[in-house]
């Protein structure tokens, strides 16, 4: 790759003579002699093959070829600036990412507003968001290669905080062989009929999301794939509240009714990596989550500062 010729410091400076209205005001901003402003410039010029400015009447203006340049070398100097402040928020400890692992039931929304208020405050810092279902999240985390996790498994030696629940809930399309029975139903009822269930993406002990242990079911990869094919009338599955709103309130889906266990509300939990300390960037989206989890899904969003 070809080295560029013109230096930060050198567009800074053509910056600063058009920005303060000429060279001696330039040089008072930059506490510089003007001889060596207007050198840098005239420098500038000669190593681009084209003018830059050009005096008019006591003042410096851009040339056409000036003007465009001036703008391009604006967001150079901008991004260059960024980059010295991440390496000196680095230095002081600060993440250059964040990963986090999420169990797929978890409702996004409530992770769209902690990462919408995580924005202003992190300085440069990435957050690399994984899902996964189940002992995926556990897996993961245990590998050391999350720093954050969201699962609603009690995850042996990890201390994990209490969040939220997420409510489960039996459904079936209105028209399912369960509905027209139009009774109240029990486990022989399930039995016999064909279950929808969320394949674990764990590799080592994987586990079928509320699977009673019927001959007929059918496995897919995600609770979207499940809802699919339950609102089609593919079988019945116990499904999140807050991913198939929209499905009940229209009537593609209807919950069965259960003489018990219509309804599931695991409890979710909040686990740090055993790894390394928490950085600030860390702490802060930690906190964020911690603080839009517990808020009404219905509440209103997060605009960035």
């Amino acid at each position: 790759m070809k080295a560029p010729r013109v230096t930060l410091d050198q567009w800074r400076t053509l910056q600063a003579v058009v920005d303060n209205g000429g060279f001696a005001q330039a040089a008072e901003m930059l506490h510089r002699s003007q001889s060596s402003v207007s050198y840098t410039v005239a420098r500038m010029q000669e190593q681009l093959g084209v003018p830059l400015l050009r005096i008019d009447g006591r003042k410096a203006v851009l040339t056409e070829a000036g003007d465009v340049l001036l703008r391009r070398s604006r967001q150079l100097v901008k991004q260059a600036s960024q980059l010295e402040d991440l390496a000196h928020h680095m230095e002081q400890g600060w993440e250059a990412e964040v990963r986090l692992v999420v169990d797929a039931a978890y409702p996004s929304a409530r992770l769209v507003r902690a990462l919408t208020a995580f924005m202003p405050q992190s300085r440069g810092c990435r957050v690399r968001l994984r899902e996964e279902v189940l002992s995926g999240v556990e897996e993961v985390l245990k590998e050391g290669v999350a720093d954050l996790a969201i699962s609603a498994y009690n995850i042996p030696g990890f201390l994990g905080s209490e969040m939220s629940p997420v409510e489960f809930i039996a459904v079936a399309h209105p028209d399912h062989p369960l509905h027209r029975l139009q009774r109240g139903l029990n486990f022989q009822d399930l039995e016999t009929q064909m279950q929808v269930v969320i394949r674990d993406s764990g590799r080592h002990q994987p586990r079928d999301m509320g699977w009673l242990g019927a001959e007929q079911r059918w496995t897919v990869g995600s609770l979207a794939t499940a809802a699919t094919f339950v609102g089609s009338g593919l079988g019945f599955a116990w499904l999140p509240r807050h991913m198939i709103e929209r499905e009940l309130k229209d009537g593609l889906l209807k919950p069965l009714p259960l003489d018990k266990g219509g309804n599931r509300k695991p409890v979710f939990f909040l686990y740090a990596s055993k790894d390394k300390a928490l950085g600030p960037a860390t702490q802060i989206l930690t906190d964020l989550i911690q603080r839009f989890d517990a808020a009404p899904l219905d509440a209103a969003p997060v605009t960035p500062a």
